[in-house]
């Protein structure tokens, strides 16, 4: 994917495009292309991809992983005034994670209404229900991230 193709119009698509990267880097090892980083203060402390073959763990989503660097570059287990962005909307594993590590905002590229757990199935990261509730912003640079992942599985049939 051309990266430098895409405009980049405010600070969420910056840090998608930081998230894209690693989608790409996930297609690149033969995983499904789903990047995250997680943000803090403007920067970046942690990203990851998907390594869920690589690794033989189906635990190992990038939001999960990225989470867990999040926390170890932190040295908390709470991700108060973070940010995730991600590149596909994350499934109940890590919508549930997210809301376990009180992550303050999700930022998310393509929707999945097969697995989405943050608004297309289920809503488990806004729901009122449970004991913290995250800002869900969906569909930044949603057209790259769809293609992407629409790509990756084209060449796999």
């Amino acid at each position: 994917m051309a990266f430098e193709e895409i405009a980049i119009a405010n600070d969420d698509e910056r840090f998608m495009l930081e998230a894209l990267k690693e989608a790409e880097a996930a297609s690149k090892d033969g995983e499904v292309p789903v990047g995250a980083v997680v943000v803090k203060d403007g920067e970046v402390i942690a990203r990851a991809h998907n390594r869920i073959e690589t690794d033989m763990r189906s635990s190992a989503h990038a939001e999960m992983l990225a989470i867990e660097e999040a926390e170890a570059v932190l040295g908390a287990k709470w991700l108060s005034g973070c940010t995730m962005y991600v590149t596909l909307e994350p499934c109940s594993m890590c919508a549930g994670a997210m809301v376990l590590s009180r992550l303050d905002r999700l930022v998310i590229g393509a929707s999945d209404p097969k697995t989405g757990a943050c608004g297309s199935l289920f809503n488990i990261a806004g729901s009122d229900a449970l004991n913290h509730k995250i800002e869900i912003k969906k569909g930044v640079l949603e057209e790259g991230c769809s293609r992407l992942l629409k790509d990756f599985f084209k060449a796999r049939r």
